[in-house]
């Protein structure tokens, strides 16, 4: 999409917990100053150095339930033991002024925008390996063991869905996957099509290990 376009473009960003997606996500954001973040609506605690309005709107579940009532979100879901969605307000808004509009959320929110919002394009971020996808939780010191074990469960589950994306991007190669990313940005990503046929076997193998 050219500088001068009038209209517009949602990026939906999806990941299994543990693929390295936030990292992805921030360098994009430093490289391209166009793009503009979606900050979603969340009822769980702030984690350390999250700030409000920057990484995500806390709210209790009180207003959240008041914000659904209100028809306030473009997509809302539950995700282990909170909930998470995006107001629909602040994504008409930018897309209405012709922003570059990156949103970050689970597989189930992209398939909620992908039925509201038909042109918006979906990436889906896979680990460099199964190992990976452990290490990087188990790393996480801010999570109890119950709470690792059950989004390594999870995560499995959440791999078989990156079928439902327009494109893949492997993580393998950090440098790599910011390149990839930058590329379906600037309209340049048909060779990160989902539908390429390295991705079913690579995905294949994730799941079988």
């Amino acid at each position: 999409m050219s500088a001068s376009s009038q209209t517009g473009r949602l990026y939906v960003i999806a990941a299994p917990s543990g693929a390295g997606k936030t990292s992805l996500v921030k360098a994009l954001m430093a490289r391209e100053p166009r793009m503009r973040f979606s900050v979603s609506y969340t009822t769980r605690p702030p984690r350390p150095n999250e700030v409000e309005g920057r990484d995500y709107h806390f709210v209790t579940q009180a207003r959240f339930a008041e914000m659904i009532e209100r028809n306030e979100f473009l997509e809302h879901a539950q995700v282990f033991d909170n909930y998470y969605g995006t107001g629909l307000g602040a994504v008409q808004t930018a897309l209405a002024e012709g922003q570059l509009l990156l949103l970050e959320i689970d597989w189930q929110g992209a398939r909620l925008v992908r039925a509201r919002l038909p042109a918006a394009r979906s990436i889906f971020i896979l680990p460099p390996t199964r190992r990976a996808l452990e290490e990087r939780l188990k790393g996480r010191s801010t999570d109890s063991p119950q709470v690792i074990e059950r989004r390594l469960r999870d995560a499995a589950e959440d791999l078989t869905h990156w079928t439902e994306f327009d494109y893949v991007v492997i993580n393998d190669q950090f440098e790599r996957a910011v390149h990839d990313l930058l590329e379906i940005v600037h309209e340049r990503g048909e060779s990160l099509l989902a539908t390429r046929p390295e991705v079913a076997r690579f995905a294949a193998g994730l799941l079988n290990t």
